[in-house]
């Protein structure tokens, strides 16, 4: 069965256009949403990131990225989307908290293209990101979508001004957060020195959600400039010759390959 033409979008941005400066940007996603302390509340509260931040990391890319390869509606879709399903179910979450985080993973990725992109977005594209995360939305119950790109990102600003505060959960949620992510790239011995580079990445209420200090003005004006010339240079580039698929990235969680049975985060009922 032929996917949604919002779905090949997807798939073609984040699999071959856009694969690392989306992977990124969905990494910051997800940290922007620790930021709200209800959210990062949950997490702290299941000791799950805490304990195991790369498996709860793993965990989420694959069951989205399950979704984003084999469309919505395949079968190891339909798994994935009924294991996040589950998960969440398990839990007590608020209506608007699943809807915040869901317009972060249609807007963070356009904001950062339109900084750090070798090219910008079009129109279309912007319009199937939105598309393909209303439909997902709408699969996992989410309630009050809004109709329109516009009035999704109006709702993203509105709930950051209101609900970003900081909590003690957000610094301990942010701090495991940014160890694993350093450790994606350099040996502990260097995780002071990257500490500055994330917090350069970050806007002020974000920071200061977090509890974190601004990065100095030069780290971030040489940060931001590296993603420039690296847009630029890629733009002369020979463009990528085979998709990358986060399914088949090996794991330090899974390294005998996983099941889609075995994904996520559970109360535990012992």
């Amino acid at each position: 069965m032929a996917r949604p033409a919002y779905e090949e979008t997807v798939f073609r941005l984040a699999a071959w256009d856009f694969a690392w400066d989306i992977e990124r940007s969905l990494e910051f996603a997800l940290f922007r949403t620790y930021a709200v302390p209800s959210i990062s509340g949950l997490l702290a509260k299941t000791g799950e990131f805490e304990r195991r931040p790369r498996k709860r990391y793993d965990d989420t890319e694959l069951i989205l990225s399950e979704m984003v390869e084999h469309g919505i509606d395949s079968a190891r879709g339909q798994a994935a989307l009924d294991r996040m399903n589950a998960m969440h179910g398990a839990y007590r979450i608020a209506n608007s908290d699943m809807l915040y985080v869901l317009s972060t993973f249609v807007f963070e990725p356009i904001r950062w293209l339109d900084r750090f992109g070798w090219r910008r977005l079009t129109e279309a594209e912007r319009d199937d990101i939105f598309a393909y995360y209303r439909a997902l939305g709408a699969r996992m119950g989410i309630a009050d979508l809004p109709e329109s790109r516009a009035a999704f990102d109006a709702f993203n600003r509105a709930y950051e001004a209101e609900h970003f505060r900081f909590a003690d959960s957000n610094a301990r949620i942010a701090q495991a957060t940014m160890d694993l992510m350093l450790g994606f790239y350099a040996p502990r011995v260097l995780w002071p020195l990257g500490r500055p580079v994330m917090r350069a990445m970050m806007d002020p209420p974000l920071l200061a959600a977090m509890g974190l200090k601004p990065a100095p003005g030069w780290l971030v004006a040489l940060v931001h400039g590296g993603l420039g010339l690296r847009a630029r240079a890629l733009r002369v580039l020979p463009k990528r010759r085979r998709p990358h698929l986060l399914t088949r990235v090996r794991r330090p969680s899974y390294p005998g390959g996983y099941a889609i049975a075995d994904l996520g985060t559970f109360p535990d009922r012992s």
